[in-house]
């Protein structure tokens, strides 16, 4: 029996990685092979885990991060295989659903001039970050780095000089059972719920960190379009702000932030289309859920959702910063109504080969690949 450790910090209920590995939790328990467990500070989720708690002191978010990585590398000897979720050098595979933090800085800087890209360079967090992601990648003890599109693998190569066969690209599972284009039986009572026409155009965003998911310029996108009503779902420190920045642009009326939304299903069934213009992003699960949903998405070419677009077939592509090119993608979906049972068909397809079954598949040939060597 090979015996597996699963590595994350804390579960967060909107967080991609977190709901990744609960997946790949309950799905690798089905499998009598391996002996799963779950090294994590804390896991709040209704799975019934082998869990080993690791809940060291910390007073900082740096000490917070640094003390969990020294306390969870001290159980990697008892296992023979570590799937590490966050940077922490020692683990023999690291799955990089957070990208690159170098690279997030970067974009980060596009969208925040200024003081703020000093204040960050001198962040003692983000420093501690940069310097441990350099390390976790040189440790010779990485067999392995499974990326969730090819742009996060590509950067990774680039930035750490990874060689392509120490790294596997697998895309994030939907359950098809959960998100299909049946959800559309959703459609009229959600509306109704949220007085939104039965015949308006409704764009969906679901992502948790609006600065980072590109809240701001989906706002601004929807300005010249009347017609257009947008559901933001997801939890934000700032969501006052982003509340005053629709009213400032004068579309609060048409915007409705339904805050931390626990099942989003109901949401797809009811929307026309998928908007996330993220800053930065490896492959959010929401953009894999709403494609499997029968949404066209609207994203960015720093999202590895991009990937899976198809221009004005499935989606569109335009750069996170560019307000008047998604106001251009957005009258040219609106243009071709006519083409949207076509474009829903185009988008389901898209998502249709990657369920969570074949994800499965794919790690434990990955696992069983690596402990043959």
């Amino acid at each position: 029996m090979i015996r597996l450790a699963l590595v994350r910090q804390r579960y967060n209920a909107y967080g991609g990685a977190e709901r990744f590995v609960s997946r790949a939790l309950a799905a690798l328990q089905a499998n009598t092979a391996l002996e799963v467990t779950l090294i994590a500070r804390r896991w709040d989720d209704e799975g019934d885990w082998r869990t080993r708690r690791v809940d060291p002191f910390y007073l900082t978010r740096t000490g917070r991060d640094r003390s969990f990585a020294r306390a969870a590398a001290a159980c990697f000897p008892d296992y023979d295989l570590v799937q590490s979720h966050e940077r922490i050098p020692g683990a023999h595979v690291f799955r990089a659903g957070d990208g690159v933090h170098a690279t997030w800085l970067e974009q980060l800087d596009r969208a925040q001039p200024g003081h703020a890209r000093l204040t960050r360079r001198i962040a003692r967090y983000h420093r501690y970050v940069l310097g441990v992601e350099a390390a976790m990648f040189r440790d010779p003890r990485l067999r392995c780095v499974i990326c969730n599109s090819r742009t996060a693998a590509a950067d990774i190569a680039r930035r750490f000089g990874v060689d392509a066969s120490r790294m596997a690209i697998i895309y994030n599972g939907i359950d098809p059972t959960l998100y299909n284009p049946a959800l559309v039986r959703h459609r009229e009572g959600w509306r109704a719920s949220q007085a939104i026409d039965p015949q308006a155009p409704l764009l969906a965003y679901v992502g948790a960190g609006f600065l980072r998911k590109g809240l701001a310029t989906a706002l601004a996108a929807s300005v010249p379009f009347p017609e257009i009503r947008l559901a933001v779902a997801g939890p934000d420190k700032q969501l006052e702000r982003y509340r005053r920045l629709a009213g400032r642009l004068g579309v609060g009326e048409r915007v409705h932030f339904l805050g931390a939304v626990p099942n989003v299903r109901p949401l797809y069934g009811a929307a026309d289309a998928f908007i996330l213009p993220s800053l930065y992003d490896p492959f959010p699960n929401a953009c894999a859920e709403a494609f499997a949903s029968g949404l066209p998405v609207f994203t960015s070419p720093t999202c590895g959702a991009a990937e899976w677009v198809r221009e004005g077939e499935n989606g569109w592509v335009v750069d996170a910063l560019d307000v008047a090119g998604y106001r251009d993608a957005l009258s040219d979906w609106l243009r071709r109504r006519s083409d949207w049972p076509a474009m829903r068909a185009a988008a389901r397809a898209s998502a249709e080969p990657y369920t969570l079954e074949h994800m499965m598949q794919e790690l434990t040939a990955l696992y069983e690949r690596l402990l043959a060597r």
